[in-house]
């Protein structure tokens, strides 16, 4: 169990890591969109990339952080549940429910690969007028994001076991 509860501290340091440093990401995306801004309504010249450009930062950002808002407990959660049913319920609740996640990013994961190693391998266009790789990038960064997302949560589930392990220890008394 110590080589798990390792393990599990250094994912939560990893999303941690990889969710402040996706903060740049979401501040280039305010800057690039004020940039469009003044090219637009000032000088009459909008750009063609940036719209593109910002969306997939924000989608970067989005992808990358979701093991960081997992890692915290920040995700969206049905509060009124917890409020309704008593503690040891709740508990056993947020296991199955990381047990469904763990499920669903495991079936993304197996569903997004095929078509994240085609569209790396095939050299996939947005087919704009700008037409970036945006396929080529985000359809891989999709499965790494949705990568670190699992691991996240599997590290969740040990922490879970921990605090049951901790809770049960205090409630003999501390004494083992």
């Amino acid at each position: 169990m110590r080589l798990l509860s390792r393990l599990a501290a250094g994912m939560d340091r990893v999303s941690a890591f990889i969710g402040y440093a996706c903060a740049v990401l979401f501040f280039a995306c305010i800057a690039l969109s004020a940039f469009e801004v003044v090219m637009r309504y000032i000088f009459d010249a909008p750009t063609q990339w940036t719209f593109e450009t910002v969306m997939a930062l924000c989608a970067t950002g989005w992808v990358l952080t979701s093991g960081y808002v997992t890692q915290r407990k920040r995700h969206i959660a049905i509060t009124m549940v917890e409020l309704l049913v008593p503690a040891h319920v709740w508990k056993k609740m947020e296991l199955v429910s990381l047990g469904v996640a763990i499920f669903a990013l495991a079936a993304l994961i197996y569903a997004a690969w095929e078509p994240a190693m085609m569209a790396m391998h095939g050299a996939e266009r947005s087919g704009s007028s700008f037409n970036p790789l945006l396929p080529a990038y985000l359809k891989p960064t999709l499965v790494v994001g949705a990568a670190l997302y699992l691991l996240q949560l599997l590290a969740n589930v040990v922490h879970w076991f921990e605090d049951r392990a901790r809770e049960q220890s205090d409630a003999r008394g501390g004494h083992e």
